[in-house]
């Protein structure tokens, strides 16, 4: 049911895939009738989030759409068109691809669904649209796909109603086979990390996971890379560019399809052929590859690299206003080689000199919280223990207190604290009030904090980081 562009066709190259990600003009084929999906909202996401390159609406049942001139057809226009989006019936859109062709476009996204993941007629319209793109050297995405972003210049074209303007730009690129990585449905205005790129593969008629690899090895806005997939379809191909890509940059992946029953409903998800799991582990540990086991941890886990420099070593710092959860890092930690550093006699001496007691293997915090002076008493520890050479990295647990004024306040030290120390920081908050929790979670994840949702997923963080890390040097 799968099909692609035969690679004898295509050399596989950057500027392949710019035309999706950088173009200066897009067409939006399909309805543009005001709503919760379709053309429509595609042209208004788009103006909303501040793209600069033309739009121009194809539609010939309309003559104006939010202030632009609409189309009859994808040949009327009279500029270059650099990226197509068709949402329309699935037995019309081979024709439009071959006015597409006319027209010398050689990037469409196809929303469309109905296709191989569908039936047997869907399958034979799939391999039709491929064969065209296939002639006319037409690059596609799907179909059956939410579309892409690009935050850098606010190229958002998504086919449903996000509810908000903008994704916020930053350096993890997130790529899938699904809709639900997508603006629609992912609160990225809230999310305090940024994303560079975004992109659901859709039924991977065309463009894959590999291409987007080698898209991205490139592209300087990407520090991290995270993929769900639900299939590879070219094994030998993932295994080496994941290689190559892996040694310049972070590459997390979660993968569906683990047991018999996943595997079957991914085919008529996307139509995806699933790969064995036990090969594909094999696979993500031969190429260096961080995969995943829990949809929670794809966008949680790639704020360690997006927001810290990578520990140089495997020795934990803890900070803690609790001994309890010093103890339970110290199981979690094993897990990913993690050792609890033991501080040097000079900072263990002053942290004494702070409070008597403080200078051991975790640091609990818990005593000085009685003291008067308590905000500068913690400043004064956490700043000291990051002096410590005999540590790479910490997880730091903060205690918000019910009151706003100690939000205030830690967020003023860490401002102060920014960029100062080359420790990988990872950071749990706890506290008896949940918007507080939550506001100063954000207000450090703006300050360059990755703030975690439990201390495991911390944990986990800095332990992912240090293998990459140690893998890295390995090969250097």
């Amino acid at each position: 049911m799968e099909s692609k562009v035969s690679e004898a066709d295509f050399s596989l190259k950057k500027s392949d895939l710019s035309f999706f990600f950088e173009p200066q003009s897009v067409a939006v084929i399909g309805s543009l009738r005001e709503g919760y999906f379709g053309g429509y909202v595609v042209v208004k996401t788009l103006l909303n989030a501040g793209f600069t390159g033309k739009i121009y609406p194809v539609n010939p049942s309309y003559q104006e759409v939010l202030g632009l001139k609409v189309y009859p057809s994808i040949k009327e226009i009279p500029e270059k068109i650099d990226l197509a989006l068709i949402m329309i019936n699935r037995r019309s859109v081979p024709n439009v691809m071959r006015e597409c062709a006319t027209k010398g476009i050689k990037a469409v996204i196809v929303v469309a669904d109905g296709f191989a993941e569908r039936d047997e007629e869907g399958a034979k319209l799939q391999n039709e649209i491929v064969k065209i793109a296939r002639e006319a050297r037409i690059r596609i995405i799907g179909p059956n796909t939410a579309g892409i972003v690009n935050s850098a210049n606010g190229l958002m074209p998504d086919p449903y109603e996000p509810g908000y303007e903008k994704v916020k730009p930053g350096t993890v690129a997130i790529c899938a086979q699904t809709g639900m990585i997508n603006p629609q449905a992912f609160p990225y205005a809230d999310l305090h990390y940024g994303v560079s790129k975004i992109c659901d593969y859709g039924n991977k008629c065309d463009i894959d996971e590999c291409d987007m690899l080698e898209y991205l090895e490139s592209d300087p806005a990407t520090k991290v890379i995270t993929m769900y997939l639900e299939s590879v379809r070219d094994g030998r191909r993932f295994l080496e560019i994941s290689r190559r890509v892996t040694a310049k940059k972070p590459v997390l992946i979660l993968k569906s399809g683990r047991t018999k029953e996943g595997a079957k409903v991914s085919a008529s998800h996307t139509g995806a052929l699933a790969v064995d799991d036990q090969i594909f582990s094999a696979a993500c540990k031969q190429a260096g590859v961080i995969r995943l086991e829990k949809f929670r941890e794809f966008f949680e886990l790639p704020k360690i690299f997006s927001l810290q420099p990578l520990p140089k070593g495997n020795r934990l710092g803890i900070v803690t206003f609790t001994g309890g959860v010093g103890v339970l890092a110290i199981d979690e930690a094993a897990k990913y080689g993690l050792s609890v550093a033991r501080l040097s006699p000079k900072i263990a001496k002053k942290l004494n000199a702070i409070f008597p007691g403080l200078g051991k293997t975790v640091v609990d915090i818990g005593p000085p919280m009685a003291v008067n002076n308590y905000m500068t008493i913690y400043s004064d520890i956490l700043k000291t223990v990051l002096e410590d050479d005999h540590m790479d990295c910490l997880f730091n647990v903060i205690w918000t207190s019910p009151f706003k004024e100690f939000v205030e306040e830690y967020l003023k030290f860490y401002g102060e604290m920014q960029g100062n120390y080359q420790k990988t920081i990872a950071t749990w908050i706890y506290g008896p009030s949940i918007p507080l929790v939550n506001e100063l979670s954000s207000g450090l994840e703006d300050l360059g904090f990755p703030v975690f949702s439990d201390l495991e997923m911390a944990i986990k963080a800095l332990g992912i980081a240090y293998q990459y890390s140690d893998r890295k040097k390995g090969e250097a």
